[in-house]
């Protein structure tokens, strides 16, 4: 392929040997694709003598990524993030569609916002979809809802205060009527502000020997069932309200999303790398998987007895919001990722200034830059026999789409690889590794724990509606 600026379209691309993943038509295998002129020309599966040699261990095809959960930071932090840095970032991961939070200064609770975020994307040249979510309420503040009617005649695509939860019951029952009416998801960022004034780390083991005070599991799970409650009693008058659980981190929590679902409520779900790949023993210093930090039966290691604290505790980059849990509840988020629980995975890509990560531990902001090793993360939990490589791409994929209520020829649409569409797609070297440093970051924030680290799976090339949004500049695509 000739060397092209981002934005530009793709005249040719041709991809042989390479393992296919169309989650839309539930199949993967060795195959062939196309493009010419930013179109998904062909698609071509391989089979016999063609096919020998071709793993998913090698240069894998996958639709393009969807976030359902960004921060992009402008207006207001801009020394954080502007949208062309987090579109970039974005690109990097591999995600073609992202979809900002509304937390900006100002937030993004009228059109006004949402027309200078749009103005932004459209500047910047990127060719990754922005899609916005609108306040909940004024100013996120819980006093009185936003204008929700006039968020969804500008493009919301979902409505949410996430930060901060709805802060009552009567405005998130009448958030989802009024949603529901609209054809919007609520997005609750589940959390009972009452258990976590001045928490600071998981309520176990971690938090009390370095003498953080400790944030209970039951502060998600008391808003998760409250949410859930309140989602049950408006669906009378309410057919079309829907309810979305953003960056869940316990098992009470999850079991409680499954036990809704079984209910045939709708209720969705998303988890975070982070959460699946970390433990709250990251705080203390290990850098193990939270997978690695189970031993045969299922119970959690002792960091301290066994080696594994290899970096210096307090370390800021692992503050986040819920906060980072222990090994059992990480294994949660896999399992209901794996069975269908969750049904999304979401970056939560939350950029910060050093300024705003480098204080003590208990003030430092909450967040993890998390877009462009999402899939790294994930391909390790893959390549350790903990999730299928087909359910991780559709977690990344239909599975947000889903979310969202999006269907081929909209914003968001469904993320297979369609003959005759324009291209979207990511290009990643499964079998390649490369190191996360700062300046290999496209993001404006450096905060993730991962610094430092080897991560499986280069992404190549991310091609967005038929333009290129990402190429690696050592990569062969």
């Amino acid at each position: 392929m000739p060397d092209l600026r981002v934005g530009t379209m793709v005249p040719l691309l041709e991809i042989s040997r390479a393992w296919l993943v169309d989650p839309v038509g539930e199949r993967e295998g060795p195959g062939e694709i196309v493009v010419r002129d930013g179109i998904l020309e062909a698609v071509t599966w391989l089979r016999g003598a063609k096919a020998d040699g071709i793993g998913p261990d090698g240069v894998l095809v996958l639709p393009g990524f969807l976030d359902l959960h960004v921060h992009l930071r402008e207006p207001g932090n801009e020394d954080a993030e502007t949208v062309a840095s987090g579109l970039a970032a974005a690109a990097h991961g591999g995600f073609t569609t992202v979809c900002a939070m509304p937390n900006t200064t100002p937030a993004a609770d009228e059109p006004g916002v949402f027309a200078r975020v749009a103005g932004a994307a459209a500047a910047s040249g990127s060719p990754v979809e922005l899609l916005l979510h609108g306040a909940v309420t004024v100013g996120r503040g819980g006093e009185r809802l936003a204008a929700l009617g006039e968020l969804a005649d500008a493009g919301a695509v979902g409505l949410s205060d996430d930060g901060s939860p709805v802060k009552s019951a009567i405005l998130l029952r009448n958030a989802l009527l009024y949603a529901g009416m609209l054809g919007l998801p609520i997005v609750e960022h589940a959390e009972d502000v009452t258990l976590t004034g001045g928490a600071e780390a998981n309520e176990g083991l971690v938090a009390t020997i370095l003498g953080l005070k400790g944030w209970p599991a039951a502060a998600e799970i008391s808003a998760v069932e409250r949410a859930i409650a309140i989602l049950d009693s408006v669906r009378a008058d309410a057919p079309g309200a829907r309810l979305h659980l953003t960056h869940l981190s316990t098992a009470g929590a999850l079991d409680a999303v499954r036990r809704a679902k079984a209910a045939g409520l709708p209720v969705t779900c998303d988890v975070t790398p982070h959460h699946l790949g970390f433990t709250d023993e990251w705080v203390a210093g290990a850098r193990r998987w939270a997978w690695e930090a189970l031993d045969g039966a299922g119970t959690a290691r002792d960091p301290w007895a066994d080696g594994a604290l290899v970096a210096h505790p307090y370390g800021t980059a692992c503050r986040v919001n819920p906060p980072l849990r222990g090994a059992s509840d990480a294994a949660a988020c896999l399992a209901a990722l794996a069975d269908g629980t969750a049904d999304a995975v979401a970056t939560d890509h939350a950029p910060h200034t050093a300024v705003d990560k480098e204080a003590e531990f208990g003030l430092a902001a909450n967040g993890i830059s998390g877009a462009e090793t999402a899939f790294g993360v994930l391909l390790a939990a893959v390549a350790a026999g903990k999730l299928p490589l087909a359910r991780a791409v559709a977690a990344l994929t239909i599975g947000p789409a889903a979310v969202l209520g999006a269907r081929p020829g909209r914003r968001g649409g469904a993320r297979g690889l369609v003959e005759g569409a324009p291209a979207d797609l990511v290009v990643v070297d499964a079998g390649d590794r490369w190191l996360v440093t700062a300046d290999a970051l496209a993001s404006r924030g450096k905060n993730t724990p991962l610094l430092g680290r080897e991560l499986p799976g280069r992404i190549l090339l991310t091609v967005a509606q038929g333009r290129l949004a990402y190429r690696d500049a050592a990569g062969d695509a």
